[in-house]
Order: structure tokens, then C-alpha cells, then sequence
């Protein structure tokens, strides 16, 4: 003999009532509940259980003056997380501002996922400074500007450095590849590539990194912004939830780096 309870379909044993949780937007493919949060909320759990999560933080912004692009939000992902019974915090972070004057792109913001914490991914530098670290790094801007490290290590890649005088801004890191260096005065730097996943039912590419200001690098794979033309435009905001780096923005003109785009989570189980 064993006490069962009804779910409104069938009956289940007590001591083996389904992991059920509520929070953020609900849906349900290949077998998972699937747990999206684009923006800050709380994931509440009937009991303990195991999941699978996708944490990425906010983006970086494009740094000014061929700046360079803005490094991804910090991507990390596992399987076999116990999420413990009752409310866990889930923050998703905002993408930082674009550089508007003589300064490096602001970094993102971290998301957080119960205890695991995503870094924002650092800010775009301007010319000549190395620019800030992150979950993956800033490019370095013109005229011999360093990228920033990716740290902590293992939530994305380094951001590319600058080269000589007059050059374009060098390319945001993104989650799955650094950002290229700047290498010559007319030369786009593009961002690094973002990671593939398909957590929520179809492989979508997040957390690319902002391209290098001055000739248009291109954004990194999945919604990294691209840098700024000189004379004509500013740099490209990285794509919402995706925690993308902003691209840089051009000089001469001084147009501003892009924003970087906001971190999202997700969380799915067996049903």
C-alpha cells in the first residue's frame, strides 16, 4: 500500500511527487519545463530537484574614440544543478553603457542564478589604456590600447589589443572566441563568436562580442554590435538577452560606442 496524491491527470506516490517550480516565462519542449527570465525574478521550487541552467550576465559597452567593442556578459552553463526547495533569486544583468566622451564603455552588470554568479562582461577601452576585464574582456581602443582579460577565468575570452597610432579599435571577447586585435588604420576588428545552446528547445548563439570602432568591425555570432564607421555613425548596441558586448565608436567625429546588450537566464528539468 502506498499514499498517492492526484495532479489533475494521475495519480503519483507521495514519496515521488514531481519537481515542479514556477517563475519567469513557462514552456515546455523535448520533455523540459523550460524556465526563461529576460528580466530579475524568483524561481520557487515545490522541493528539491535537478536542473539545467544557462546564466549570462550583461554585456559590455563600446568603448569612444576608435573604442574598442564591448566584451560579453560571462556564459556558464551546466547540468545536474540541485536547486534547493523555495525561492532562489534569479537577477538578470543589464548591458553597459556606451563610452558618450573620453572614456572607456561602462562594464555589464552580473546575473545570478540561486549561487552561481555570471560576471558582466568589461567595457569597450578607449585609445591608449587597456581596457577593463569582464566575463570576457573589453578590446583594447586605437593607438596601442590592451584588451581586457576574461575574469574570472572559464565564463568567456579575452578582448583583442590595439596596434600603432591612428588604428581601429580592436574586437570585444566573446563567450566562445577572443576578439581580434586591431591590425592597421583601415582594418575592421571584429568581435569574438558567442556559444551555441539549446536549453530552450532550438540552438540559439548568445554572447558575442562588440566590434573594433573606426571601420565598422563586425559584431561576434550571437548579437555582438558592430563598431562604428568614421563620419557616419556610432557604435552598434549589442542585442537584449543575449549579454553581447556594444561595438566601439569611431573618431574623428567622436561618435559613441553601443550599449551592450542585457543577460538573460534559463532553467529547465525533466517533466
Amino acid at each position: 500500500n502506498a499514499m498517492k496524491v492526484y495532479n489533475g491527470t494521475v495519480f503519483h506516490q507521495m514519496s515521488n511527487i514531481p519537481f515542479t517550480a514556477t517563475g519567469g516565462t513557462i514552456t515546455t519542449a523535448g520533455g523540459y519545463k523550460i524556465h526563461t527570465f529576460t528580466s530579475s525574478g524568483t524561481f520557487t521550487t515545490s522541493t528539491s530537484g535537478t536542473v539545467e541552467y544557462l546564466v549570462i550576465a550583461g554585456g559590455g559597452g563600446g568603448g569612444y574614440n576608435a573604442g574598442g567593442g564591448g566584451g560579453a556578459g560571462g556564459y556558464l552553463t551546466a547540468t545536474g544543478f540541485t536547486a534547493a526547495a523555495g525561492a532562489l533569486t534569479v537577477t538578470v544583468g543589464a548591458g553597459g553603457a556606451g563610452a558618450a566622451s573620453n572614456v572607456n564603455g561602462t562594464s555589464g552588470s552580473n546575473s545570478v542564478f540561486s549561487s552561481i554568479t555570471a560576471t558582466g562582461g568589461g567595457g569597450g577601452g578607449k585609445r591608449a589604456v587597456t581596457a577593463p576585464s569582464g566575463g570576457s574582456g573589453g578590446g583594447g581602443g586605437g593607438d596601442n590600447g590592451q584588451g581586457g582579460a576574461a575574469s574570472p577565468s572559464g565564463q568567456g575570452n579575452a578582448g583583442g589589443n590595439g596596434s600603432g597610432s591612428y588604428t581601429t579599435g580592436a574586437g570585444g571577447g566573446g563567450a566562445g572566441a577572443a576578439g581580434a586585435n586591431s591590425s592597421g588604420e583601415n582594418s575592421p576588428s571584429v568581435g569574438g563568436a558567442g556559444l551555441s545552446s539549446s536549453i530552450n528547445g532550438s540552438a540559439v548563439t548568445r554572447a558575442g562580442g562588440g566590434g573594433g570602432g573606426k571601420n565598422g568591425g563586425a559584431g561576434g555570432a550571437g548579437g555582438g554590435g558592430a563598431g562604428g564607421t568614421t563620419g557616419s555613425n556610432a557604435g552598434v548596441a549589442g542585442t537584449a538577452n543575449t549579454g553581447s558586448g556594444g561595438g566601439g565608436g569611431t573618431n574623428v567625429t567622436y561618435f559613441a560606442g553601443g550599449a551592450g546588450g542585457s543577460g538573460i537566464v534559463i532553467v529547465r528539468y525533466a517533466v
